[in-house]
């Protein structure tokens, strides 16, 4: 009997840090859209639990909040954001909900992509930006380098509030972002196979400027930063007649936007459209692109395919 009772303090002695683990509940965090959420998500593990605002295949670019929108961020823990006044949106959103929690800024303290330093973004861009103000090019995650920054804010900002498991985060964001450097590695790889000649590609809107200075390619687009604005039937005739001109191939739609602008250019410029690139969001759970990792991976192997038919 005695061996009995024994036993079975011990047993409850074990058992009890476990239970208690499985009963802390886990920060509430709510990113705002859903590239954003899947890092969160990726660095929060099994402690975090997230949702997002704008949804899989959603543009945060236009995205009007609802009062449901706001009724979950007055409840959450965390509001993570990426800044660079790309959720034009989301302060109006946080004061309209009363949040009163902790605030992470993922690319804060990273060095942006400066809209008057580039003068090729495409023939929308003299028609203006939309995100207010900013010559900041907010479409940082496209870069895989300064993801190393946005891995460590997200990490450094869960730690911040939850203390109890701050080697966790910072672990999980550690390799996250050697993942991240690894894909980095294959993608300069497989676009320096190609000439530069040949790296050329056309898209909606300007969401890809990071990827092209990162890895030698001139994107084109037929609208500026955002896809709040229309291209002019200006813009659109001076981008056909510069495919044609160049003889580029790589056209895409994406998946945030309608894809009739860009079939209407691939028509009349006589060039195969290459698919569907991911800019601003993934795709639905169980997608192609259902996580950051595979967006990434699956945008640079259709724009390699489309690339190698020029050269």
């Amino acid at each position: 009997m005695i061996r009995f009772v024994t036993l079975l303090l011990v047993a409850l002695c074990l058992a009890g840090p476990v239970s208690a683990q499985q009963a802390a509940p886990k920060l509430k965090a709510i990113a705002s859209f859903s590239i954003l959420a899947d890092i969160v998500a990726e660095i929060g593990g099994d402690r975090v639990a997230v949702t997002t605002l704008v949804p899989a295949m959603g543009d945060a670019h236009v995205y009007q909040p609802s009062p449901a929108d706001a009724r979950a961020v007055a409840t959450a823990d965390l509001l993570v954001a990426s800044g660079l006044n790309f959720e034009t949106w989301l302060d109006r959103l946080v004061a309209a909900s009363g949040f009163r929690g902790r605030r992470i800024v993922a690319a804060e303290g990273i060095k942006p992509r400066r809209l008057d330093d580039h003068h090729d973004h495409g023939p929308g861009d003299s028609h203006g930006h939309d995100h207010g103000d900013a010559k900041d090019d907010p479409h940082v995650w496209h870069d895989l380098q300064r993801m190393q920054t946005y891995v460590a804010n997200i990490a450094n900002g869960l730690a911040a509030a939850d203390p109890a498991n701050a080697d966790y985060y910072r672990g999980r964001g550690a390799a996250y972002a050697a993942q991240l450097k690894e894909i980095d590695q294959w993608a300069a790889a497989e676009f320096g196979r190609l000439p530069k000649a040949y790296r050329k590609a056309i898209s909606q809107h300007d969401a890809f400027g990071y990827l092209a200075d990162r890895y030698q390619i001139e994107f084109l687009a037929a609208q500026g930063m955002t896809t709040a604005s229309e291209a002019s039937a200006e813009a659109v005739a001076r981008l056909i007649r510069q495919i044609k001109r160049q003889r580029v191939q790589a056209v895409f739609f994406e998946n945030v936007v309608n894809p009739r602008l860009i079939e209407q250019i691939a028509r009349e410029a006589r060039v195969k459209v290459g698919g569907r690139l991911y800019s601003d969001a993934l795709s639905p759970p169980g997608g192609e692109a259902d996580s950051f990792v595979k967006m990434y991976r699956l945008n640079v192997s259709r724009l390699i395919e489309a690339m190698q038919r020029d050269s």
